[in-house]
């Protein structure tokens, strides 16, 4: 499954702080999170694939540093976050 405009819609409706808000971590860590989520089920058939394997690489780093954003300036929020999304154990 694509991340196509709907799809990308409702997960900003989903996550957003606000009525206008479309890039707060929580909106692009559950935008990354998707993508990253695609990616690894397209490994499962694709083991080959080392060119989009570098791109879900920079995917989970861009995501954590997202992380470790709103963990450092809003705990409660990286809290709420990670319990949505499953990242964490």
């Amino acid at each position: 499954m694509r991340l196509d405009k709907d799809n990308k819609a409702a997960l900003i409706n989903d996550f957003r702080v606000h009525d206008s808000d479309t890039g707060s971590p929580e909106v692009q860590i559950a935008i990354l999170s998707k993508r990253i989520g695609y990616l690894t089920e397209h490994f499962k058939t694709h083991t080959k694939d080392h060119h989009s394997r570098r791109g879900l690489l920079k995917l989970v780093g861009r995501r954590r540093k997202l992380l470790d954003y709103l963990k450092t300036s809003d705990r409660r929020r990286y809290d709420e976050i990670i319990a949505r999304l499953g990242i964490r154990k």
